[in-house]
């Protein structure tokens, strides 16, 4: 398997394609979400990202009034679908590895896991407060930052395992990627903040970033001269969503904290029905992506959400 660095090498300052797939519902089939991803195979992404998604907690009433909590994961399956998409589309994949819902052994563990499929891309991140609570609160023994995690699979490529005494292991060979916020982690006391953590798990061996969504260029591009100017030489993959819904203008920037800028805002208002605000999102993103491009991005990183249709249409006219 290819270093996603090294995509980026080959690539010679084209712009590559990749996307982000989240596995289906406990129960449903995996024929629904490669058959999404197949006519994405068009554009050749070298990469595919895995979403990994945590346990939540459900309270069940039970007859002697009594509640009783119940841990359940309603979106399992990461792993194998990394294997499913490298087994029928030949491409890497790139799974989400999370501090939250892991100790560092069963961080250990599935990292292994990992590295005899030869999966040997990862991208690490922090992860969400377990549903319904709304405060990250890290397993027993695991990492309550993904700095932390960033310094697991670091050490692990030097071959620094947890247990101690055992002699020549063997180093893995992870090309490490991070989550980056060129509008602020909602959680950041406020961007210098944000921006130290960024610049900690550069230091402890991140390899390349990729940018949380945004719809106005201006913030991508005023992240990455602040990243340069203060030594962060990695690649900076920008993450892109086109927007589907009118309810979405709304939605998107209070769950990510965005800007919406105004010529966007105006348009999606004025849309009568949900088909014209996916078409003029649609537009929009492929305005986007030609300036990301004009500015020489390594890659165009789509978050799919389990559907390709807005994907293939604004690549369509890209690649």
């Amino acid at each position: 398997m290819t270093k996603i660095t090294d995509y980026i090498q080959q690539a010679n300052g084209k712009t590559l394609f990749s996307l982000e797939v989240i596995p289906p519902l406990k129960g449903s089939s995996i024929k629904e979400l490669l058959a999404n991803i197949e006519p994405l195979m068009d554009f050749k992404p070298p990469f595919i990202d895995v979403t990994y998604h945590r346990e939540e907690y459900i309270e069940q009433m039970l007859p002697d009034g009594t509640v009783k909590h119940i841990v359940t994961r309603k979106r399992p399956g990461t792993l194998g679908i990394c294997s499913s998409i490298m087994h029928k589309f030949g491409v890497d994949a790139v799974p989400h590895v999370l501090c939250g819902g892991f100790s560092r052994e069963e961080t250990e563990d599935f990292l292994m896991d990992l590295h005899y499929l030869g999966i040997d891309n990862v991208l690490v991140l922090r992860g969400d407060p377990a549903k319904p609570y709304k405060t990250f609160k890290p397993k027993t023994n695991g990492h309550e930052y993904a700095s932390q995690l960033v310094e697991q699979v670091a050490n692990m490529n030097k071959g620094q395992y947890l247990h101690e005494g055992v002699e020549a292991l063997t180093p893995t060979d992870f090309c490490i990627g991070v989550a980056a916020y060129p509008e602020k982690h909602f959680e950041a006391v406020d961007f210098d903040a944000d921006f130290e953590y960024l610049k900690q798990k550069i230091a402890l061996g991140a390899d390349y970033i990729v940018t949380q969504m945004f719809f106005d260029n201006s913030k991508y591009f005023e992240f990455v001269k602040r990243c340069r100017e203060a030594g962060i030489t990695v690649p900076i993959i920008p993450g892109l969503k086109p927007l589907s819904t009118k309810k979405q203008l709304s939605v998107l920037p209070r769950i990510f904290y965005l800007h919406m800028p105004d010529d966007f805002v105006k348009a999606v208002e004025a849309c009568e029905n949900d088909v014209q605000a996916k078409q003029v999102g649609n537009e929009w993103c492929t305005q986007q992506c030609k300036e990301l491009m004009a500015f020489g991005v390594p890659v165009l990183h789509f978050y799919t959400m389990g559907k390709s249709e807005n994907i293939y249409k604004i690549a369509s006219q890209l690649y």
